[in-house]
This record gives structure tokens, sequence and C-alpha cells, in this order.
């Protein structure tokens, strides 16, 4: 009978853990599906995956240190593809802390002019789960530097 009363007090206990574990999976799979789009909408212009991903009080960090936020990100977006023919995400990684996620990743990139043609992006991403949302809210970019 104690054996049955235990895993009968148990079982609530493992729900809950397989349940935050299908969650964190699918949240996971979306982070990095976001990821993958915005890097993409550098070459593309579409500024939607933007518009839904960033977080109305993202701030952003450009590879020459310079300060950015939504509005300035969706604008830039629209112009990219005038100076990129592709940006593709080579890999991510998703860290969870709670409501909190940090994604660190790289891309490959090569513009229409000027030097250098090709490169990479190195980056590091915070998301926030607000309002049953997953969004950025801040980011930090640099390019790296010629792998030899």
């Amino acid at each position: 009978m104690l054996r049955r009363v235990l895993i009968v007090s148990l079982l609530p206990f493992s729900l809950c853990h397989c349940t935050s574990e299908r969650n964190r999976s699918q949240a996971e799979q979306y982070i990095v599906e976001a990821e993958r789009q915005w890097a993409e909408s550098v070459a593309t212009g579409d500024t939607a995956v933007i518009e839904r991903i960033l977080a109305d009080d993202f701030v952003g960090v450009d590879p020459k240190g310079k300060l950015y936020n939504k509005a300035q990100m969706i604008a830039d977006t629209r112009e990219a593809p005038k100076h990129f023919i592709s940006n593709h995400l080579n890999e991510v990684k998703v860290r969870f802390y709670r409501k909190t996620a940090v994604a660190q990743g790289n891309e490959s990139w090569e513009q229409r002019s000027g030097e250098p043609r090709q490169g990479r992006f190195v980056w590091t991403d915070t998301w926030v789960r607000r309002n049953g949302r997953w969004q950025i809210v801040a980011a930090e970019d640099l390019i790296a530097p010629e792998q030899r």
C-alpha cells in the first residue's frame, strides 16, 4: 500500500518534468528556426520575422559597436538585400534559465561588393518569455576574424 501511495504522490512531479521538457524542446526549436529566419532576412529583406521576434524594448549592438533598436533593425533589413547576396545560419546553441534563453551562434554571409566579399557573423541573443511569447530583448554581433 505504501508503494502505491508513493507512486501516486510522485506522479504529478514526473508529469510536470515531462511537460517542461517538452515545452523546453518546443521553445528551443522555435528559437533556432527564428534565428535561421532572421539570418536569411539579411538577403531577402523580409521584415516579418524581425517584427515578430524582436521585443519592442529590444536593444542590439552591431559589429561596429553601435546601438540599434527594433525600428532601426526593421529599416536596415529592408535595405540589406542591396548589400548582401546571402546569409545562412551555420549553428546555434540555446541555453535556458527559466523564462530566459541565451542563443549563441554564427552565420556565413556573402556581400555584393566590398571587401571582404564573404565572412561570418558571430552573435549572442538574449530571449525572454513574456505574455506567452519568446522574444529577443538584446543582441550583440561581431564579424569573426577569417579562419585559417
